[in-house]
Parts: C-alpha cells; sequence; structure tokens
C-alpha cells in the first residue's frame, strides 16, 4: 500500500521577544541551513525569507512528521547552530510559539511571492499592524 500526502504549510517563528538579531549575514546562511534541516527530516522547503525578527518557511511535509514536530526540528536545530557558528550571538533564541497556515497547490505561488516580498511588507507594516 502506497500512501500520497499533499501537506503545505506557511510557517513563520519568530526571535524570541522579537529581538532584531537575524542580520544580513546571519540570514544569507540561516536560509540555506534551514532547507538542509528540512531536508534530512524528509521535508521540503520550498521558500523561506523575512526580516530581522522573523522567519517565514513554505514547507511540503511528509505524512511521518506533524507540524509541531517539523517547526520544533528546524527551530532547534537552527538555534544549536546559530551559538555554534556565530559566537556573538549568544543571546540569540526563538520564540516558543509558532504561526502555521496550511496552503493549496493554487497557492503556492502566491505564497513564495509573499515571503520573497518580506522586506518591502514589513517597510509599510509593522508586526503589530
Amino acid at each position: 500500500m502506497h500512501s500520497f500526502v499533499s501537506c503545505l504549510m506557511h510557517c513563520v517563528f519568530s526571535t524570541k521577544e522579537r529581538r532584531r538579531l537575524i542580520t544580513p549575514e546571519l540570514q544569507q546562511r540561516l536560509y540555506p541551513y534551514l532547507g538542509g534541516i528540512a531536508r534530512e527530516n524528509k521535508m521540503k522547503l520550498l521558500s523561506v525569507g523575512g526580516v530581522e525578527d522573523h522567519v517565514h518557511a513554505l514547507l511540503s511535509l511528509p505524512s511521518t512528521l506533524s507540524i509541531a514536530k517539523s517547526v520544533q526540528l528546524l527551530k532547534g536545530n537552527s538555534s544549536k547552530w546559530i551559538h555554534a557558528t556565530f559566537p556573538t550571538q549568544r543571546l540569540f533564541e526563538w520564540q516558543q510559539g509558532y504561526a502555521a497556515f496550511s496552503i493549496a497547490v493554487s497557492g503556492i505561488e502566491d505564497t513564495v511571492r509573499y515571503i520573497h516580498l518580506q522586506k518591502e511588507h514589513h517597510k509599510r507594516n509593522s508586526f503589530k499592524d
């Protein structure tokens, strides 16, 4: 018996207390690293982006991973890597929670565009807005 699962999730998670710790240098290395964590755990990172205090990730999840476990793997492994790779980032932490929104296949293009335009979006709209 074979299973087919299409589980596309737009996940958003922030730094603790929304600290602006995701510098351009960190961002440049963090996003590919998140892709590696996803691959190692049978997820597909379809798109990633964000600003200094949060990350957006469009994920395709396997049937064997819950949303909570998927986000836990991304946040936990990336936090450990940030501390080991960037000694000046010893205060770096992710917030406890996250947001996750299911996406239809027909919504992939719009979601990818939204993720890639985060810098522009947050110039016009603050997190509180």
